[in-house]
């Protein structure tokens, strides 16, 4: 069964200019079969017009949590909390529509919109004081307790830091109600986790998959999957007939353990898991580490001092990041570092040469995520390593870059998410959001990519609009090269023959009304594997 697309403006993604462009297309079955001018089209089973619209292929978010951004939409939202009173106002209105409550979750706080960005456990109680209250940081680095939270976990003087992470401590060794990066995610988050019911995890993923749908995202790299998130796919794909709504490769998360062997082990799971018969709707294709934390926290390992003169350890070292990343090369898994100050960025690129001189000549494209503040070179070095440059336009978002900014203080700060030296050097380019750590909506994504100016508000200048791209490139980079990312690129991420039919209808068309209409435009029609998975 054929449909033919014709009267449309159709955004092919050919990375050739000159291909760029059509103005009609045929759907066969889950494939594109034919890419063209409305005056050449081949007959058809079926015929849409699409009134001049605009279509594009679907955008492929390159690294997301999809659980976690499920569970995100459903928490009280922080972001645009800009002072402790109005954290404190959404605290107190979400306890008063919840009464019967067990707990608050909130997620999306900002460092400077805390007094002196010093969350404290008291600034909750005296809101909300009689349930445990959970609040996730903007970046989901950090966690900001009550008092009945850290009694509710057992988060005491006498708990210990665990390695990459820390409990911050007043004066007298008692917790303050933050804490950081692994001590988040193994005390705060693994708490959490515990309590979850698999009907809510299934809820959570649902909604996931209706709100990317919703804004036009047809596959997803899924950055931190673990046993809980992988059966809860597992359990929505058999529930749908063995398919998803859209598609999702995964990289399975390796703590740095203190037993090497048990670090190992959990490359050895992932590789399991790569192996077993999967289908283009879910697989595990890698791994994923976390080297390091942020910038807004002063926990992302950088060469230099932060201004306030304070430095942050990487959580892995050279010594032990090297086997992991030998052992996954060697297994044929994708490697996915996090990576955002330029020392952890410095050690991902030393550990993979590392993996590439020790297993010789094999397939390989591993990926480097975020990349907040690299040193000039890094972009030749990734190039030159076949290391993907993977990046979020939304974490540079100037409402919230500020704080970022004077954490560095310094020439650094011109340097920010500097996307075209990539594109400069010939390093592959991935886009994202890395929702829920930013908003998950894919034109607003591209709005700052292409302006540097902020989607959360837009009364605020841009920030280094030198570093913009043309919005034909941007798009490129969250369609084309983040299917590609995760090797892909050959069969889905552009419209063309023999591609996968993953393709989106706008109401609006940025490139003739200008790029503000990105934070207007809606999706009309999202189709997935040549069928209809939304319809506005």
């Amino acid at each position: 069964m054929s449909t033919l697309y014709r009267n449309a403006r159709v955004f092919t993604a050919d990375a050739d200019p000159a291909g760029a462009w059509a103005e009609a297309f045929t759907v066969d079955d889950d494939r594109i079969a034919w890419v063209g001018a409305d005056a050449d089209a081949p007959a058809a089973d079926h015929v849409v017009d699409l009134d001049g619209r605009l279509v594009l292929p679907g955008f492929v978010d390159a690294h997301t949590h999809l659980l976690m951004m499920g569970e995100a939409l459903g928490q009280i939202p922080l972001t645009h909390a800009r002072s402790i009173e109005e954290i404190q106002q959404a605290l107190r209105d979400a306890r008063a529509a919840a009464p019967d409550a067990t707990a608050l979750v909130g997620r999306g706080w900002l460092f400077d919109a805390v007094p002196d960005g010093r969350p404290l456990a008291s600034l909750i109680d005296e809101v909300v004081a009689d349930i445990p209250v959970y609040l996730d940081a903007n970046d989901y680095h950090s966690c900001w307790l009550n008092t009945a939270a850290l009694a509710e976990i057992g988060i005491t003087r006498d708990t210990p830091d665990p390695h990459g992470g820390s409990i911050v401590r007043d004066p007298d060794g008692h917790p303050t109600g933050l804490v950081l990066e692994t001590a988040a995610t193994q005390y705060v988050w693994a708490h959490r986790e515990a309590a979850a019911t698999d009907a809510a995890r299934d809820h959570a993923l649902r909604r996931a998959i209706d709100a990317y749908l919703e804004s036009g995202v047809t596959g997803v790299v899924d950055m931190m999957l673990d046993e809980y998130g992988l059966a809860a796919l597992l359990r929505e794909q058999e529930r749908r007939g063995g398919e998803l709504p859209l598609r999702v490769a995964a990289h399975w998360f390796v703590g740095n353990l203190d037993d090497p062997d048990a670090t190992l082990a959990q490359v050895g799971r992932a590789a399991e898991l790569a192996a077993a018969p999967s289908t283009h709707w879910l697989r595990v294709v890698g791994i994923k580490l976390v080297l390091d934390g942020v910038i807004d926290a002063c926990t992302a390992a950088m060469n230099r001092p932060y201004a306030d003169g304070s430095s942050a350890a990487p959580i892995w070292s050279l010594t032990d990041l090297k086997p992991v990343v030998a052992a996954a090369d060697a297994a044929g898994l994708q490697v996915a570092l996090h990576a955002i100050g330029d020392h952890a960025i410095d050690i991902a690129l030393d550990a993979v040469a590392h993996a590439a001189a020790a297993n010789g000549d094999l397939p390989r494209r591993h990926r480097i995520e975020h990349l907040e503040y690299a040193a000039p070179g890094t972009a030749e070095r990734m190039a030159r390593l076949g290391v993907t440059a993977s990046m979020q336009p939304v974490h540079s978002d100037p409402a919230i870059f500020a704080n970022w900014a004077a954490m560095l203080g310094d020439d650094r700060v011109d340097r920010a998410f500097a996307w075209p030296e990539y594109e400069d050097a010939g390093a592959l380019l991935a886009f994202s959001t890395d929702a829920p750590t930013a908003p998950h909506e894919a034109l607003a994504n591209m709005y700052v990519a292409a302006t540097r100016a902020s989607a959360l508000n837009p009364e605020v200048p841009a920030t280094h609009p030198q570093y913009a791209l043309p919005l034909e490139r941007a798009l490129g980079h969250a369609t084309r090269d983040a299917a590609a990312s995760v090797g892909d690129g050959e069969w889905r991420g552009r419209i063309a023959p023999g591609f996968a039919a993953d393709v989106i209808v706008l109401d609006i068309d940025p490139f003739r009304a200008g790029n503000a209409a990105l934070l207007d435009a809606r999706v009309v029609e999202t189709i997935v594997a040549g069928r209809t998975r939304f319809r506005r």
